[in-house]
């Protein structure tokens, strides 16, 4: 570990000090938090989208949860950056368009309306970023999944994919196991194109700028693509 030293190149024991404090103060804090049989737990967190799919997974299924997504939907709201109006993916962060559109939409399904102060800098935010059209393949295949855009908007790879021998140069073995728990699910929704239930019939159209019909298959990046059969995982 390299030692901080002042304009002398003497260490600055000072400042040494202070440090080895704030480490001991650090694990004295950890130490409290550990449980009597020698375990931590702690909460769970990740960006908003976790949060918004779950609500979004219900309305797909007609299986609402009214109580539960009243205080998710507490969660998202208290989340909402005051700076851009929309969502980070990490504590802090830019925007990100993709995650502001899903709790958007998590939001609306939960009752929100769409006048309400804090949706209406939600959508300011996402039309000035180019509109809900320029989310990622992700976004795109929750938005199609409620006939939010048409499947031919989302990028695809033939479902046959996941019967390739391991001699074929693309099978599902020579991706991470990240990605093979990714692709898998993608490829059957591509296959079966299912339609979500949404027994409130919710729509978010104001967030597009472009008309759905003519939404093309891969948004434009400023990022260099992929090409091949590798170009709709361009996220």
């Amino acid at each position: 570990m390299a030692r901080s030293e002042n304009i002398s190149g003497k260490p600055d024991r000072v400042l040494l000090r202070q440090v080895e404090q704030v480490l001991d103060q650090s694990v004295k804090s950890f130490m409290d938090m550990q449980k009597p049989d020698g375990h931590w737990v702690f909460e769970l967190e990740a960006d908003v989208t976790i949060p918004a799919e779950y609500i979004m997974l219900n309305h797909f299924l007609d299986d609402l949860e009214p109580e539960r997504e009243a205080d998710i939907a507490d969660y998202i709201r208290s989340t909402q950056q005051e700076k851009s109006g929309g969502w980070p993916l990490f504590y802090d962060g830019d925007m990100s368009l993709s995650a502001t559109v899903k709790a958007y939409l998590a939001l609306k399904l939960a009752g929100d309306k769409a006048d309400e102060p804090h949706m209406k800098r939600a959508r300011e935010a996402i039309l000035a970023a180019g509109g809900a059209e320029k989310a990622n393949v992700f976004t795109r295949y929750a938005l199609a999944l409620y006939g939010q855009v048409p499947w031919h908007a989302v990028p695809v790879m033939p479902v046959e994919l996941i019967l390739m021998p391991n001699w074929f140069p693309v099978t599902l073995n020579k991706f991470s196991y990240w990605s093979r728990t990714v692709i898998s699910p993608l490829l059957v929704l591509a296959a079966k194109k299912p339609v979500a239930r949404n027994p409130k019939k919710v729509s978010i159209a104001e967030l597009f700028k472009t008309n759905s019909g003519e939404i093309i298959s891969v948004p434009p990046s400023k990022k260099k693509a992929a090409v091949g059969p590798f170009s709709m995982m361009v996220i």
